[in-house]
């Protein structure tokens, strides 16, 4: 690509030489992009950008934050043809809930193939990033945290479906199964209960997958899918810990 022009979000940055720093970046066109650029772009806020280069890094110039553009409504109401639109201001996200879009950055950047677009994901995000910057209850914080890993497992192609055990037989309300990212549910017997457990694995009654499949995510089931997506998400880093999750426990201990 030559002087491209692109849109899309800041996920990820390290310092490069003094004035530069290597830029990831979720682009609406081409998914992630790895590239260098001058130091200060914003992270949660859409830029636009022109990416040059045939390589892995690119070479980003012109960043800006991309305008933000609402119909400008201070006109006749009869005079449609008079009204303009005019720029306004992004809303920042503030408070934990930058917590919550630094933990939708890091698992986008570590778990994304690069140049693979995903348009409607790349959509989802941006939604996302729209809910977190609305006074959001901590349910509904984790209620949109769960419905992104949704969206995401599906573009990585683990779509997860929890109708049958890893056998294909149907789940038994008042079975015992445990979730393995490679096999799916298992069934497991009184006595392997603690030893899962133990083990960190995600273990869940027969009764709560019956319910989690009937609701989906929602208030009721939010916990049980927690579980499961966790359990996800570590198997897919290769169980290597998220600096956003670090510093979000880190924040509730200093909040006791």
């Amino acid at each position: 690509m030559r002087n491209e022009p692109l849109i899309g979000y800041l996920l990820h940055q390290r310092p490069y030489q003094e004035k530069r720093a290597l830029y990831y970046l979720f682009s609406q066109q081409h998914g992630v992009i790895h590239g260098i650029g001058k130091k200060g772009a914003p992270l949660f806020m859409p830029l636009q950008l022109f990416a040059t280069g045939k390589r892995d890094l690119k070479t980003f110039s012109q960043i800006n934050i991309a305008p933000q553009y609402v119909v400008q409504t201070d006109v006749l109401p009869e005079d449609d043809a008079a009204k303009t639109l005019k720029a306004v201001a992004y809303e920042n996200i503030t408070g934990q809930h930058q917590y919550a879009a630094l933990y939708l950055n890091e698992i986008l950047w570590r778990l994304l193939p690069t140049e693979d677009p995903m348009p409607k994901l790349w959509q989802h995000y941006q939604d996302s990033l729209d809910r977190l910057k609305q006074p959001l209850t901590a349910n509904e914080l984790r209620l949109c945290l769960r419905q992104f890993e949704q969206y995401l497992f599906n573009e990585l192609g683990f779509a997860l479906t929890l109708m049958q055990d890893n056998v294909q037989d149907s789940i038994e309300p008042h079975s015992i199964y445990q979730f393995l990212p490679d096999a799916g549910l298992v069934p497991i017997v009184q006595g392997e209960f603690l030893e899962s457990a133990d083990m960190g694995r995600a273990v869940f009654e027969g009764s709560e997958i019956v319910m989690m499949v009937e609701q989906g995510i929602s208030d009721v089931t939010l916990n049980a899918w927690s579980r499961l997506h966790r359990q996800l998400i570590d198997h897919l880093l290769d169980y290597q810990p998220l600096q956003s999750r670090l510093l979000w426990q880190q924040q509730q201990r200093y909040q006791l």
